[in-house]
This record gives C-alpha cells, sequence and structure tokens, in this order.
C-alpha cells in the first residue's frame, strides 16, 4: 500500500497517494463516517442565446467541467460539505464533436482548480470514462461524486 498522502486525525480518513497525479490510489475510510452519494451532474447552460441542448449552450470540455464541480460544490455545501469530503469520482466523457477527442488535459485544468492545492489538498480516488454519449446531447462531462462526513467526536 502506498504512504498516506494525508491523514486527518481529527476525522480518521486516510489517503493514500503514489506519483505526482493528483489523485489518490487508495482512501480508508473509518466505520462510524456516513457516505453521501452525489448524482451525476453536468454543467448548467452557459451561453442562453445559443440553441438549447447544443455544444455552445454548455461550452468546452474544461468550461463545463469547471461548472460542473461547481455544481457539485453548491450541492455539498447544502449538505453541509466540502470539495475536501470527497473520496470517490466518477467522470463521463464525449469527444467532442469538432475533433473527435477527447479533451482530458481540459478536464484535468479545471479539476485541478478544486482539488490538489493549497486551498483543497484533498484528492479523491477517480475514474475518467470514454463513452458515447450522454443524456443531455450538449454535454460533453457528467461527474458524480461519493463525499464521507466524518464521525463526530
Amino acid at each position: 500500500m502506498a504512504a498516506p498522502l494525508s491523514a486527518h486525525a481529527d476525522s480518521g480518513i486516510i489517503r493514500h497517494a503514489e506519483g505526482d497525479f493528483p489523485i489518490s490510489t487508495a482512501i480508508e475510510v473509518p466505520a462510524a463516517a456516513s457516505t453521501v452519494y452525489l448524482s451525476g451532474m453536468g454543467a448548467p447552460v452557459q451561453d442562453k442565446s445559443a440553441p438549447a441542448k447544443s455544444l455552445e449552450a454548455y461550452g468546452d470540455t474544461q468550461t463545463q467541467t469547471l461548472a460542473s464541480l461547481k455544481r457539485i460544490e453548491e450541492e455539498l455545501k447544502k449538505l453541509n460539505l466540502t470539495m475536501g469530503d470527497v473520496v470517490q469520482m466518477h467522470i463521463y466523457m464525449v469527444a467532442d464533436p469538432r475533433t473527435k477527442q477527447l479533451d482530458f488535459g481540459g478536464m484535468m485544468k479545471a479539476y485541478t482548480q478544486y482539488f490538489g492545492t493549497a486551498k483543497q489538498p484533498n484528492l479523491p480516488v477517480r475514474s475518467a470514462f470514454a463513452v458515447a454519449q450522454l443524456a443531455n446531447p450538449g454535454w460533453l462531462i457528467e461527474i458524480e461524486v461519493t463525499a464521507v462526513r466524518a464521525p463526530k467526536k
């Protein structure tokens, strides 16, 4: 097992990482913690003047990732949680129809604004999947997360 990246004595959650990639390789959660599953979220419309459910309405992968993570952050806040409480993330990505490529780099530019920063160093375990399509034809990305509420002491 990798050496712990961070262990928070107050929460009991231990995050393990190997290398420099900004994800945890494993996370240990204490038995008394509460698990919170958030449904997958895509970006809200960024350009209301663009055609409905179009790529132009939602933006490129980086823009959509930032907007999706902001929505997730807002939902977590309603539950008195933060992005630092996220322990698992699944990212579903569609190739940009203009380039026929996944924009993994654009996703990572947005992701690293929320995870692995000095302000928020906690890294989730994460998987990124290429999928044929998402429910909204304008989406290039949909993100679902699992967060943990540490047991009260």
